[in-house]
């Protein structure tokens, strides 16, 4: 269930008024919204763009830069061909249901969620329901009486509660046929209209182009993600990076899907920015990391997968090096980059305690991985997935390699020989090529991609079953029936001077849009004493807007000074504003608290006499005067993190004089 959200200063959140606030002051809104907008697309505003490129900014510094990884760009459209290998129009899907009477279609999933999470918000209504007193008067009374009556009728049996509760802990273990059963059994309907659904059937999230080119014979898709590029040129990548094992590739993108309802603003969107990382790592020796030491004392809330499936959600506070170490995460890799997951949300600013690690259940994985976690931002909404950390082993490379005949794989020449087992796999060349002709490449590609511990199974079933059937791509219904006429496989020795294996992937994946939107509720509160006056607590390194410069007044003697502040602002790189309207000075700082801006330097009439400026920090208000130099030597430190505002408070002087602010002039008024 959505939990109940409080603000950073403990006063209720309203996420109809933080909303308001983020279209109001431009952060996003509707995209092509004079004509009616469509669903699932939003466009950034001015404030909205400088967060988004903020955030993109401290992710490259965060990993890319501190990892040495590879960067690359690749096109948003791809053909076929390429997500057909990968999976893609296959697999990648959702289940949907539609109203039986007016055809509106809804996720499954989520229909089933939000059905039974309002349920269960009725009966805790109903438990919670006040009495009626008996002095009331009547008409108040029969009133009072059947509105109560009305959430008594919500009342669930404890039995019932505990169901949905556990329904609602494995949500995303049930696949289409599970749904389906839910459905009929708690006879869910559509909420808008009450109606009853059809049982859930699948739909491909790609957006699909039906000709690249005028010729219509090449079509394909919106990519639904950025990995494949990174896999596609993963051969060209590893001879930039001189053979050395391992490295990364990161891209930062564009991606497309095709959502069936898209919701929550910002949250389910059809087009979103992404940076996603492929780590290569070599499969032997658990998939250790060179600096995992540097983070294992790093602790982190996991819930994972047989928690969820016993029916519960409290996770297990646990230092990454003792989750790894129990197998809980199953390698050093893998929990490398949940703890430097972890460590970049907060240094956006988002709430430790609003941020959890969640493991896939078996079937809600993406085809590609044999591990994932996600990490999870607690918003109103409830737990949302903004970053998932997936093990993808050598799925694509070895898909990829199985359709193209390309060899992506890692060739290591070893100090010294050694002498290896391996399983064998041959074909008869007479039987083989006659039988397959002009696809025998295909399917020798299949054979040759696999892997030894595969072909040892296959050997006991082509020994037992007299067959053995292989997946190769774009061959006839996709699969290929081999007898011992054909293939032989058996174990063998063999010399090594040289070592060739295809590297496991571990993929960070963050959707930039969700990370915003679940940072600004996080951030977001509002004065004591005064509802109205709400503040975005960014980070100075992250917000839109990190400094404003303000005019005591609209005195000509302001202005040189104000162009001095600019230009040293400009030379420093430090995106700042001047606010120089008539509204009185604690007004317009109340106006800048809401856009999220940390500092606030304002040039008065000691300006002019003293050359020296105030600055003042949003969260506290509190203030400091110093030289012109001084005051924007101290923003630019605080900008790039060399510099808190408790280092610039220790100091520069304090500043108590006659600046005032919104509240303070309202009630001299």
């Amino acid at each position: 269930m959505a939990p109940e959200m409080t603000t950073l200063k403990g006063k209720p959140f309203s996420r109809a008024e933080l909303d308001g606030l983020l279209r109001r002051t431009l952060f996003y809104t509707p995209s092509f919204e004079i004509y009616g907008g469509v669903a699932g697309f939003y466009d950034y505003g001015p404030p909205g763009c400088a967060l988004n490129a903020n955030i993109v900014d401290l992710w490259r510094k965060h990993f890319v830069i501190e990892e040495n990884m590879l960067e690359v760009e690749g096109p948003m459209v791809t053909p076929h061909e390429i997500l057909k290998t990968s999976g893609h129009v296959d697999r990648f899907c959702d289940w949907m249901v539609k109203d039986e009477a007016n055809g509106d279609i809804l996720r499954a999933d989520h229909l089933v969620e939000n059905v039974l999470e309002m349920r269960l918000k009725g009966d805790k209504e109903a438990r919670g329901l006040v009495h009626v007193e008996k002095e009331e008067d009547p008409k108040k009374k029969k009133k009072k009486e059947k509105a109560l009556a009305n959430l008594e009728a919500k009342k669930l049996d404890d039995a019932l509660v505990q169901e949905y509760e556990e329904v609602l802990a494995k949500i995303d273990n049930y696949d289409g046929a599970e749904l389906g059963l839910l459905i009929e059994k708690y006879d869910i309907r559509n909420p808008a209209t009450g109606n009853p659904v059809t049982p859930p059937t699948q739909f491909n999230l790609m957006f699909h182009i039906p000709n690249i080119g005028p010729s219509s014979s090449l079509y394909g898709f919106l990519r639904p993600e950025t990995a494949q590029g990174q896999f596609l040129n993963f051969a060209k990548l590893l001879d930039y990076n001189n053979h050395r094992m391992p490295f990364a590739s990161a891209t930062i993108g564009k991606s497309f899907r095709n959502e069936i309802s898209p919701r929550a603003g910002l949250l389910r969107v059809r087009e979103f920015l992404m940076c996603e990382i492929e780590h290569f790592v070599d499969p032997e020796g658990g998939k250790k990391h060179a600096r995992f030491h540097e983070v294992a004392d790093v602790k982190l809330n996991l819930l994972d997968r047989d928690t969820q499936l016993s029916g519960k959600t409290e996770v297990s506070p646990m230092p990454i090096g003792e989750a790894v170490e129990k197998g809980i995460v199953d390698n050093e890799t893998l929990g490398y980059f949940l703890a430097r997951v972890q460590l970049f949300l907060i240094q956006l600013g988002c709430n430790p305690e609003k941020i959890r690690f969640r493991q896939h259940m078996a079937t809600e994985m993406a085809h590609y991985a044999t591990d994932c976690w996600d990490a999870e931002l607690q918003t109103s909404y409830g737990w949302i997935e903004c970053v998932g950390c997936a093990d993808r082993s050598a799925y694509d490379l070895t898909v990829h390699m199985k359709r193209t005949g390309q060899p992506l794989q890692v060739r290591e020449r070893l100090d010294e020989p050694r002498t290896v087992e391996y399983w064998a796999a041959e074909t008869n060349k007479k039987e083989f090529g006659p039988k397959f002709r002009k696809d025998a490449p295909a399917v020798q590609g299949a054979i040759d991609a696999l892997s030894d511990e595969l072909r040892e199974k296959l050997s006991v079933e082509l020994k037992e079953a007299g067959k053995i059937t292989l997946d190769v791509p774009n061959f006839g219904d996709g699969k290929v029936e081999l007898t011992p006429d054909l293939i032989t496989i058996e174990k063998r020795t063999r010399t090594e001077n040289i070592r060739t294996y295809t590297p496991n992937v571990i993929e960070p994946s963050f959707g930039i849009g969700r990370i915003l939107y679940a940072l600004c509720e996080h951030v977001y509160w509002s004065r004591e004493g005064d509802e109205s006056r709400a503040v975005l607590s960014f980070p100075p390194s992250i917000a839109p807007m990190p400094v404003v410069l303000y005019p005591l007044s609209s005195h000509p003697d302001f202005k040189p000074l104000i162009a001095r502040l600019s230009a040293l602002l400009r030379k420093k790189r430090i995106h700042f504003a001047v606010d120089d309207s008539s509204a009185s000075i604690g007004k317009r700082y109340s106006r800048r608290d809401q856009l999220g801006t940390p500092f606030h330097i304002t040039a008065d009439f000691e300006s002019v006499q003293k050359n020296t400026f105030t600055l003042r920090e949003r969260d506290s208000m509190e203030q400091v005067r110093a030289t012109e130099q001084e005051i924007v030597d101290a923003v630019v430190n605080m900008v790039n993190g060399e510099e808190t505002w408790e280092d610039v408070q220790a100091r520069l002087p304090k500043f108590e004089g006659q600046a005032i602010e919104e509240g303070e002039e309202e009630r001299k008024e």
